[in-house]
């Protein structure tokens, strides 16, 4: 393991370095964040799919630009790659005390507890509100999660997916009625709050709305590939084919998949 790391890590400064490549000299600190999020999604992507061969290629990537960072770090004179390793290695030793000291737990739920209350010890002075500590740039339905979790430690939340259920109704109702006669901006408003009680439910169910929704997006690019492919079959393109006749592949889309 270290052989390989050790490797990866000179081929990085290999790169880096004047005989190197012009691109990867170029780059500093913050300027390849987009690209570290795009392979960080390209393996969330593998994982979905449950392709191993990508999961294996694309967590090869995300350690590259983890390593990538690090020797430009080092370069900036920030900090070592190695200190961050140290750093979450500490971390991970401190918030499992039943593993790495003598606490006891009975199951995952009370791990769950247990490294709350020390990350929240952890971060008490740093933190000025109860929902500090959700990243800015975390995607939207995530953000919506993570701010309902945050409030639901302090008491702030629903007795039960019933009262969820009404929450999301009444939102809809509010949302048809500003279709129907509200502004952009209203419109725009209640769409955000159906959007924030349909995690809400979500959480409730344990089911991952971001998951749900890149499911979902998955299958409509699925259904409308295979309308694509079967208007082709006919001589025809997208263009050239009626709603009607559209809607009718997208039914047999859907029963070729359930079958």
């Amino acid at each position: 393991m270290n052989s390989s790391y050790e490797r990866l890590v000179e081929i990085v400064k290999k790169l880096r370095s004047p005989e190197g490549c012009p691109w990867d000299r170029e780059q500093n600190l913050y300027s390849i964040k987009e690209h570290f999020l795009e392979e960080a999604y390209e393996l969330l992507e593998a994982l979905d799919n449950e392709d191993i061969e990508h999961v294996r290629e694309e967590l090869g990537d995300v350690a590259f630009h983890v390593v990538f960072h690090g020797v430009m770090a080092e370069e900036e004179g920030k900090f070592s790659l190695e200190e961050a390793l140290d750093l979450v290695s500490e971390k991970l030793v401190r918030r499992h005390p039943h593993v790495f000291g003598d606490a006891a737990v009975n199951n995952s739920e009370e791990v769950v507890e247990s490294w709350e209350k020390i990350k929240a010890e952890e971060k008490k002075n740093s933190r000025k509100s109860v929902l500090d500590g959700v990243p800015a740039t975390l995607p939207t339905l995530p953000t919506a999660r993570k701010l309902q979790e945050k409030a639901r430690k302090v008491g702030f939340d629903w007795d039960s997916k019933a009262q969820c259920m009404d929450k999301v109704n009444e939102e809809f109702g509010e949302f048809t009625e500003a279709v129907l006669n509200g502004s952009r901006e209203e419109i725009e408003h209640e769409l955000g709050d159906i959007l924030f009680a349909l995690v809400n439910i979500s959480r409730f169910l344990d089911v991952d709305s971001d998951e749900a929704l890149r499911k979902c997006n998955s299958r409509f690019v699925s259904r409308f590939d295979y309308i694509g492919k079967r208007l082709k079959e006919k001589g025809m393109a997208y263009e050239e084919a009626s709603l009607e006749e559209m809607e009718e592949l997208w039914q047999e889309a859907k029963k070729t998949e359930a079958g």
